[in-house]
């Protein structure tokens, strides 16, 4: 299947998606703190995309229950708000994605609650480091196994596994567009990327194994040996210069 190129419109059209993705991102991280239910935390991102005109690009995609995924700690992706409450020391990844005017924006990030432990924060550094790592292989002309190679080099040589069972992808009138965008691959493969293109990039990055399981509710991801994992996303616009992250927020909110 053909990867979809955005025109002028069409790329205008993502930044503004994009950028409320990205909004509703930060009010909603705002929100965490130790007591929070995951389920109030799902609403609450809920009524800020009402607020701002959007609509949430995973409630009852495929039958996805949720307004956001919200994954705590060994969770990877795929979370479901509920009656959890979050604590004190623990890492919460939030993935939000909305549709404005047809278009979807997609972002990502992984928050720390109060001070974690030094061996956590070293696993969320260096996934955030990953993903500003792919952005810069996001260039016109470049194979796109060289970014995803990339990943996998920068994770493999801190001591951490990658997830290899779920990926990143195209994004645009479809919250999964072509091409996948794993956080493995060969240098020197895959398609050449082109200016129009947008990509979700998101590694997911284990301390321990890179195995995973689903829970029962059939959505969360774990990790197979309980150990954390961390998770960042940006949608990412191909360009005929520098890459163009739709979904860049001023503040850094994994710190």
């Amino acid at each position: 299947m053909a990867i979809p190129i955005k025109n002028a419109h069409e790329t205008e059209k993502m930044r503004i998606s994009c950028r409320v993705a990205s909004q509703v991102l930060e009010r909603t991280a705002a929100l965490i703190q130790p007591g929070i239910t995951t389920g109030e935390i799902d609403r609450a991102a809920a009524g800020f995309m009402r607020e701002m005109d959007a609509r949430s690009a995973f409630l009852n995609y495929r039958g996805f229950p949720g307004n956001i995924c919200i994954s705590v700690n060994e969770e990877v992706v795929h979370g479901i708000g509920g009656i959890r409450r979050i604590q004190y020391g623990d890492i919460v990844k939030l993935d939000i994605g909305v549709i404005v005017n047809g278009w979807v924006g997609d972002t990502a990030t992984t928050i720390p609650v109060g001070v974690i432990d030094p061996t956590v924060q070293r696993l969320l550094q260096v996934t955030e480091d990953a993903l500003a790592l792919a952005i810069s292989f996001a260039t016109e002309g470049r194979w796109l196994g060289d970014m995803c190679s990339a990943i996998e080099d920068e994770i493999i040589a801190n001591g951490y596994s990658v997830v290899r069972e779920f990926v990143g992808h195209g994004v645009g009138r479809k919250l999964h567009e072509e091409p996948q965008v794993p956080n493995y691959g060969r240098k020197g493969t895959g398609p050449k990327l082109k200016a129009g293109m947008v990509l979700a990039i998101e590694p997911m990055v284990n301390m321990g194994t890179g195995s995973v399981k689903i829970l029962s509710d059939g959505w969360t991801v774990v990790t197979g040996d309980g150990k954390p994992s961390a998770h960042f996303e940006h949608s990412v616009l191909i360009t005929k210069g520098p890459p163009e992250i739709l979904t860049w927020r001023e503040k850094t909110l994994s710190r």
